[in-house]
């Protein structure tokens, strides 16, 4: 059940449009369901003594300003009070006594007619369609005083929680005040005439994000919004210092033929020049791409070495979640990595992941603030994958892509539990629609290079399949032969094999992996492991590109040795009893 509140100063051309035909749905049977004393006119069924039905709705008009009048100068400028409510398409059609006690009890919460207050502002309720009814209140009372009507909304939103409760009705996440203003009717009418796929608020917010991903700096955000093709209009002081910014979108303009400008504080409350500032002094960005110190190798081009580098900083980041207050400010950055990876993602992918970054921006504000966070790291990450331009989605672009995409899933899921935790119902919420969106791009980008990780694992020499096969039941025992005596373990089976041939003890590398956070959220472990051992290992992401020569790296080689000798002398933590590496707590 949503309620959406307006303030206005016209009863009258209120009242004519409730019981009109409509803009936008058929009015059908306007009529009143409940008022102020329950003896107001109803200008759509009072026909027998008054027939014309303007009589009667000028009548309802004067009934309801009557203390408007009286107060004079003392009232306000805008005193009408518009809620309209509206019940989920999935819930029961309720009746007109139901929608009486929803307008009763919602102008109590509200304070515009307290129970039993015999001095109560003069209001009505009007349905004239199955799923909601409109309440409109003149904001005067008997006493010629105002209401106390502090915090209505919030009010009226925990009213309608507590009506969804009790009648089983769809219960919505209550809101904490901190969601991006959504666009208002007037603007969605205006998308849907001039052919838009949706209201440019929300095509502005989105760019503006977009925009910020990794900026190093104020003057770069702006540089980067000119570059998308919006207008930009800055406010300055006499001092010449930068106040705000105002952005539009061309061709788009009001009455007069003028731009119709947002400022940034307007489209989302993170995107004020302030908070922006805040951000960007807090946590300034490597202004090098971090992808290049990762690896040089050049058969990785640059958008495949920037989501290899993210992609640990991502596992991080989820790790940093798993903590207390402070990861507070990574939820901001993966928000920005998203952002990055989204309008840089190859077009099999690419609406997936802008639904993904979409619906995480409601999960990166609330009212939890950390006092000093370093975001550098991640930040930095976006900034790379920006600098590096759009993957190709073929070869190691799609296989870095899924690799980072199947690390992101993780991240979402970790960043829904820390909402949760804090009883953040829509953060929570917007972060596991974020996951199955990821999901999504995750399996469309993963396709090509699991099938084809899968054919060598198949084609691997009988007794190196079954090697590794022993290898992986030991570390997982419930990952075992399917009722069938197939196994899902083919592509793992082939991602350790090719480390061991790059110099790796494929029993230790593979406890590394297991360990580095929970699998209990995966949905498919292997294909979590698959990619955590091919970073680790710094194997290609998609199987076709050439493995690194075992001795590629002075360090990678020692290491290596190293696993394998405590491998010798040592069982694996997974074969000593009462020792499941997923049940250990992650590393910090």
């Amino acid at each position: 059940m949503v309620p959406k509140i307006r303030r206005g100063s016209r009863t009258h051309g209120l009242l004519v449009y409730l019981y009109g035909p409509g803009k936008r749905d058929e009015h059908i049977d306007p009529h009143l369901v409940g008022s102020w004393d329950d003896f107001a006119p109803d200008p759509g069924r009072d026909t027998s003594a008054h027939p014309d039905p303007k009589a009667t709705l000028a009548r309802l008009t004067a009934a309801l300003d009557l203390r408007v009048k009286q107060a004079g100068d003392r009232a306000p400028a805008k005193h009408v009070w518009h809620c309209s409510v509206r019940t989920d398409p999935g819930d029961r059609m309720l009746t007109d006594a139901e929608w009486n006690t929803v307008a009763r009890r919602l102008v109590a919460a509200t304070g515009i007619a307290p129970a039993g207050d015999p001095d109560g502002c003069r209001w009505v309720a009007v349905r004239h369609a199955d799923d909601h009814i409109h309440i409109l209140a003149t904001m005067v009372r008997g006493d010629l005083r105002r209401p106390r009507m502090n915090y209505d909304f919030k009010k009226a939103q925990a009213e309608c929680r507590r009506i969804e409760k009790e009648w089983g009705l769809r219960r919505l996440n209550p809101g904490d005040g901190t969601g991006s203003k959504a666009p208002t009717s007037a603007e969605r009418f205006k998308a849907e005439r001039t052919g838009r796929p949706e209201p440019s608020r929300e095509t502005l917010r989105e760019a503006v994000r977009q925009s910020l991903a990794g900026a190093a700096t104020e003057e770069e955000f702006f540089t980067r919004l000119r570059e998308a093709g919006l207008r930009v209009k800055i406010r300055t002081a006499p001092s010449g210092d930068a106040l705000g910014y105002n952005v539009a979108l061309p061709g788009d303009r009001n009455r007069n033929g003028e731009p119709v400008w947002y400022p940034g504080s307007k489209l989302a409350p993170d995107l004020s020049l302030p908070k922006i500032r805040l951000r960007l002094a807090d946590d300034t960005v490597d202004q090098t791409t971090p992808s290049a110190t990762i690896s040089s190798r050049p058969d990785r081009s640059p958008p495949a070495r920037a989501r290899r580098s993210a992609a640990g900083i991502a596992e991080r980041a989820a790790v940093l979640l798993d903590g207390g207050d402070e990861a507070a400010a990574q939820l901001v950055g993966v928000g920005e990595l998203l952002d990055a990876v989204a309008q840089t993602s190859p077009a099999s992918t690419r609406a997936e992941l802008a639904a993904a970054a979409r619906e995480f921006e409601r999960a990166t504000r609330s009212h939890v603030r950390a006092e000093r966070a370093d975001t550098r790291a991640i930040r930095s990450a976006a900034r790379g994958i920006i600098q590096a331009g759009s993957a190709l989605g073929r070869g190691e672009d799609g296989g870095t892509t899924a690799m980072l995409v199947s690390t992101l899933v993780l991240v979402a899921l970790a960043a829904a539990r820390w909402h949760s935790a804090r009883g953040h119902a829509q953060q929570a919420h917007a972060a596991r629609q974020t996951a199955e969106h990821l999901r999504t791009a995750y399996r469309q980008a993963a396709a090509t290079p699991m099938r084809a990780l899968r054919d060598q694992g198949r084609a691997l020499p009988e007794a190196v399949r079954r090697t590794h096969e022993a290898t992986i039941h030991a570390a997982l025992p419930e990952q075992g032969p399917r009722a069938d005596g197939t196994t899902k373990t083919d592509a793992l089976a082939a991602t350790l094999a090719q480390a061991e041939q790059a110099g790796h003890a494929p029993e230790t590398l593979l406890q590394r992996a297991i360990a580095m956070r929970e699998l209990d959220t995966a949905e498919d472990v292997h294909d979590v492991l698959v990619w955590r051992l091919r970073r680790l290992a710094q194997l290609p992401a998609h199987p076709g590109e050439a493995t690194p020569h075992p001795q590629a790296s002075t360090r990678q080689s020692k290491t290596s040795t190293n696993d394998r000798i405590s491998n010798r002398t040592a069982p694996t933590a997974a074969a000593r009893p009462g020792s499941d590496p997923r049940t250990r707590p992650p590393r910090r």
